[in-house]
């Protein structure tokens, strides 16, 4: 991190050692709202970063209000400018990663987000826009209790829950289509194989 000296030429520091520097009043204090509610103490500080053009704002997120008693400090940076930096607004937006990270965890471990067999972009960016409609899919109706209402007899309380009750819910309805139309299943089998989408 570069900072002006009192005879105004530049020199470097490094982040970790800047902020004990910090006053404990320019620290403020934050309410972390979630499933289990926090208090943490954040500074913003404005820095030039070596190899990075132009300024950026360094969060200091720490979870005690002096330094010295501080288990936990996080270092957030933004390059987002103007007045919607705030330390509320740093903070808020972090602590929504968790759930950017839940949705990849489920999408590449529940709809194959990461099982592709194309090498055009274009088929890739499909597959990607098929996994995420069939994710906000399955996460609305669990979240509205829709498959609840009409296919589960119990709480569909999780992602894995849900997905097995749309599966159960369309294979039912695939089952009750073909013996409608097994006259058309018969029809393209020899040119279609079993292979149905």
């Amino acid at each position: 991190m570069l900072f002006k000296t009192s005879s105004g030429k530049l020199d470097t520091i490094r982040i970790d050692e800047y902020v004990q520097w910090i006053r404990n009043e320019e620290f403020q204090e934050i309410q972390i709202q979630g499933t289990k509610p926090r208090t943490v103490w954040v500074a913003i500080i404005e820095v030039e970063i070596s190899r990075l053009e132009g300024q950026r704002k360094i969060a200091l997120v720490m979870n005690a209000p002096v330094f010295e008693e501080a288990e936990d400090i996080d270092y957030l940076m933004t390059n987002v400018e103007g007045q919607i930096v705030t330390e509320q607004w740093i903070v808020d937006t972090y602590s929504q990663r968790n759930w950017v990270e839940v949705f990849y965890r489920e999408a590449k471990g529940w709809l194959g987000l990461g099982e592709y067999q194309v090498r055009e972009k274009k088929a890739l960016e499909r597959h990607f826009i098929l996994v995420f409609c069939a994710y906000t899919f399955i996460l609305w109706h669990k979240l509205t209790g829709g498959w609840r209402r009409r296919w589960a007899n119990k709480p569909l309380n999780t992602f894995p829950e849900a997905l097995e009750a749309f599966r159960t819910a369309m294979s039912y309805r695939f089952v009750k289509w073909l013996n409608q139309n097994c006259d058309v299943f018969t029809a393209y089998k020899a040119s279609l194989g079993f292979v149905w989408a």
